[in-house]
């Protein structure tokens, strides 16, 4: 199969017949890794027959498979973007950002080249500051650490190499300290706890990690229940998070890991959608009383509230804290909660 003149259409021969889709292309496109075809299958730009298909889908021979577009991505760039910013603090080594979910911090995958290169936080900073440290590479200026695309929070950027240089040699000797608001379906049996699992890529959903495996990386990830909520919707537990690690997803694998996913985690088994239970529910008890709606939150429920670490210039203890964000406090009111972080 060629690797130009794309969308390319083939008839799947008789001796391919029962292999996977994925395998298949994999076979078909040398060069071209089996997580970027299953992504491009999950993306609809692999047809089989004219529809969409899953990348298990076993081949008869005469099937059609049509590629719609280049298996290889164009390469990822950042681009200055007019996009506000929630600056906690500015100066001429580092700029704290309050993240808000729903933003990448840099570009990443996509099914267009839009959705992969545009709204990321690399591209509101570049348009904010033309002075940010190049340690990172070409497509990630400033930064040093980072936060999912919905989780929402503190992030640290440096404005210099010598300044990212220092750093990262704070998170890599474990000396930043990072807090962390999440809410997670269920009741840990323990008020607090450590969870000390390693941390890997899934071999078989590549967009997870997992802590089952013998190559994962150290992970720990410490937790402290602030409030256990008892709701129509089910039972809950708010809890500040701290980490000595900062491997991808870890606080979410972690608590997924222990039985209670992160709310709105559905990556991890969280529920897409929370329905109330009559049984449960208090307005069963009041004749006429409205009937509770379901409760959809379309970002995972962990703020990066508070961050503590030395300046790279002077060596000064510095501290910053973003509060919980309104959607996620309105949240907790509509399941009852009565603390507020």
């Amino acid at each position: 199969m060629p690797h130009s003149g794309f969308p390319v259409t083939v008839s799947v021969p008789l001796e391919a017949a029962g292999q996977r889709l994925d395998r298949y292309l994999a076979a078909q496109l040398p060069g071209t890794s089996r997580a970027r075809i299953q992504q491009l299958i999950a993306e609809h730009h692999v047809l089989l027959n004219g529809s969409s298909a899953k990348s298990s889908l076993k081949l008869k021979a005469g099937d059609c498979v049509s590629i719609l577009g280049d298996p290889q991505p164009r390469p990822l760039r950042a681009m200055a973007e007019d996009i506000p910013l929630d600056v906690l603090y500015e100066d001429e080594d580092l700029i704290i950002v309050n993240k808000p979910a729903g933003m990448m911090v840099h570009a990443g995958a996509g099914a267009t080249d839009d959705a992969r290169n545009r709204g990321t936080l690399v591209n509101a900073l570049l348009h904010r500051s033309s002075q940010l440290s190049v340690l990172g590479g070409e497509d990630r200026p400033g930064i040093v650490h980072r936060l999912d695309k919905a989780t929402s929070g503190i992030i640290l950027v440096a404005r210099n190499d010598a300044a990212h240089r220092n750093l990262a040699r704070q998170f890599s000797a474990r000396a930043v300290k990072k807090r962390y608001i999440a809410l997670v379906r269920g009741w840990p049996q323990r008020t607090s706890g450590t969870i000390n699992s390693p941390v890997q890529r899934d071999a078989v959903r590549r967009t997870r990690m997992t802590t089952r495996g013998a190559k994962g990386r150290s992970a720990i990830t410490h937790y402290e229940v602030r409030e256990r909520i008892d709701s129509s919707y089910g039972k809950f537990a708010l809890l500040e998070v701290q980490i000595e690690t900062g491997r991808t997803h870890q606080i979410r694998v972690h608590m997924a890991s222990i039985g209670h996913p992160v709310v709105g985690d559905t990556l991890y088994g969280a529920a897409a959608v929370l329905r109330s239970s009559p049984s449960r529910s208090p307005s069963r008890l009041t004749p006429g009383a409205p009937q509770e709606q379901d409760l959809r939150l379309d970002r995972n429920f962990l703020h990066a509230a508070a961050i503590e670490f030395s300046h790279p210039r002077t060596g000064k203890p510095l501290g910053f804290a973003a509060p919980l964000p309104q959607v996620l406090i309105e949240f907790l009111e509509k399941l009852g909660s009565v603390r507020r972080l």
